[in-house]
């Protein structure tokens, strides 16, 4: 465990990119950096444990069918799952949001309704909007409010005894805005609604368990928490596992196929495996336990902490600053006991692909545009989009600085 935040500084060596290149990573949000202990471990997948999984009995399928299931339970352990068949591997967070939409939605009738928030990513809006579209259901979207936080006071006036899913995220992708999701919980529980999770930035940042929370389903990717790209994860509770039919089916998923009497029966695998058909990822999911083993190592809480004092440094330098501060635009809830480590700002009159370009060129990597959420930015204004500095474990306060003089110095040149 790491006792202090300054020990932080340490970990960056892990990084091989921060050694070969002069580069201030602040996209995170987009996609994590990876330690060389992850890059190590898929290596060593292809070089010494090449295998299809669950498909032989020979020596090299036994061991990576090992290393693959130690990796559900490696994951498992990391959000406090109760049970390894509730690890489902995806591609991503967003095929475990479409994973769980098209099994939900395809049962729902016009009567029905499905909740969201105006925060989603388009990767748990558009399915369900595609789906309402299909089956007729309504889909009704709550609001924040002034302060950037979720409006709770409509989710409860828009939740209703024919809401039969809320689907949310967890921390916004834009604003950094944490939900409240055991609040969300009980409000879906008392009509017997699932509840769906999006747990794509607050994973990889803040310590998750399942249970406490009280989700029916949660989806992340490895890649936004130090792991691979191609690997993603949907939790799945056991108790509600008896009434999903896999939307996606082939080979790895089946006990058996039997044709007769002109008829096929299907007897499916046992969970997880009934929901991961084909080939899987194995070499993502290798890489995605050695992320996991890498982030538990350095203690979760540890992590929390230690991007909450980034967060509070940098919004009080941006804020703060004398030549900036009546030229920027922060987004986002100024409480940050109900905030992530993501700034969205924009500076006034700019476009933020140019503020973007700008700090590129001072090589301090941002992200500007719309982040997949388009109506969320309707509805702070910033149609043209916004800057995103997205902080993480590698980042230091020196780094912060060197975006604010940045910053400073664009002020002073194009406003």
């Amino acid at each position: 465990m790491v006792g202090l935040l300054t020990d932080f500084r340490s970990i960056r060596d892990d990084f091989p990119i921060l050694r070969s290149r002069k580069v201030i990573y602040f996209d995170s949000a987009a996609t994590s950096l990876k330690p060389t202990q992850v890059i190590r471990a898929v290596r060593d997948y292809y070089e010494l444990f090449t295998s299809n999984v669950h498909r032989g009995v020979h020596r090299l399928s036994m061991e990576a069918s090992r290393l693959y299931e130690d990796a559900h339970e490696e994951v498992r352990k990391f959000i406090n799952a109760r049970y390894l068949d509730e690890v489902v591997f995806t591609s991503g967070t967003t095929q475990s949001l479409n994973l769980v939409a098209y099994m939900l939605g395809l049962s729902l009738n016009p009567t029905d309704n499905v909740v969201v928030s105006i925060m989603e990513h388009h990767s748990n809006l558009l399915p369900w909007v595609t789906l309402s579209k299909i089956r007729g259901f309504k889909l009704r979207v709550v609001g924040i409010k002034d302060d950037y936080k979720l409006d709770y006071d409509e989710l409860s006036s828009l939740v209703d005894r024919n809401t039969k899913v809320i689907s949310i995220t967890h921390m916004s992708n834009v604003l950094g805005t944490l939900v409240d999701v055991k609040m969300v919980s009980k409000i879906a529980r008392e009509v017997d609604a699932f509840l769906v999770v999006d747990g794509a930035q607050s994973v990889p940042h803040i310590p998750i368990s399942v249970v406490d929370l009280g989700v029916d389903f949660m989806a992340f990717s490895g890649h936004k928490m130090l792991g691979p790209t191609g690997i993603g994860v949907l939790y799945v509770r056991k108790e509600v596992q008896d009434s999903l039919t896999p939307p996606f089916t082939g080979g790895g998923i089946v006990d058996s196929v039997k044709y007769e009497g002109g008829e096929f029966s299907i007897k499916f695998l046992n969970m997880p495996w009934r929901f991961e058909p084909g080939t899987p990822n194995i070499a993502g999911a290798v890489g995605l336990a050695e992320a996991v083993r890498y982030l538990r190592k350095l203690g979760m809480d540890n992590v929390e902490a230690y991007g909450k004092d980034l967060l509070s440094y940098a919004l009080s330098k941006l804020s703060s600053d004398e030549l900036i501060a009546d030229k920027i635009l922060i987004y986002g809830p100024r409480d940050l006991g109900c905030r992530g480590d993501i700034i969205a700002f924009n500076i006034v009159d700019s476009n933020p692909h140019v503020v973007a370009s700008y700090l590129d060129s001072y090589d301090i990597a941002v992200r500007s545009g719309l982040h997949c959420a388009h109506p969320l930015h309707q509805r702070i204004k910033a149609e043209s989009g916004t800057v995103r500095a997205s902080l993480y474990i590698y980042n230091t306060k020196e780094e912060i600085d060197a975006m604010v003089n940045a910053l400073r110095e664009y002020v002073l040149r194009f406003t």
